[in-house]
């Protein structure tokens, strides 16, 4: 991998919309280098045969199947309601109506 320097760490500074002072541009571009140079070794290692993975270890969700189950508990609940408009509660309205003028 080629080597970064000063105005590559100002371009990409810019395209992240980062503001960074020319004093921090010279110690980024020194950090960056070994992160680079890891990276450019990384390329390098044959991973012919090594599937894709986005995490050492493998997690599976355990899932059960869907089930319909029919709801008992409506009726009982609508009736322990203080008022009730056939299958709907009646509730106090919370705003009041304002009026034009």
């Amino acid at each position: 991998m080629g080597s970064i320097n000063r105005d590559d760490v100002r371009h990409v500074a810019r395209l992240a919309r980062l503001a960074l002072p020319e004093e921090q541009i010279a110690t980024i571009t020194g950090q960056l280098e070994p992160i680079l140079d890891y990276v450019s070794h990384l390329q390098s290692i044959d991973t012919t045969g090594v599937p894709p993975t986005t995490r050492a270890v493998e997690v599976v969700n355990v899932t059960r199947a869907d089930q319909v189950i029919p709801a008992t508990l409506r009726e009982g609940l609508l009736n322990q309601a203080p008022q009730r408009e056939g299958d709907l509660l009646v509730v106090p309205r919370l705003l009041a109506d304002q009026e034009a003028g």
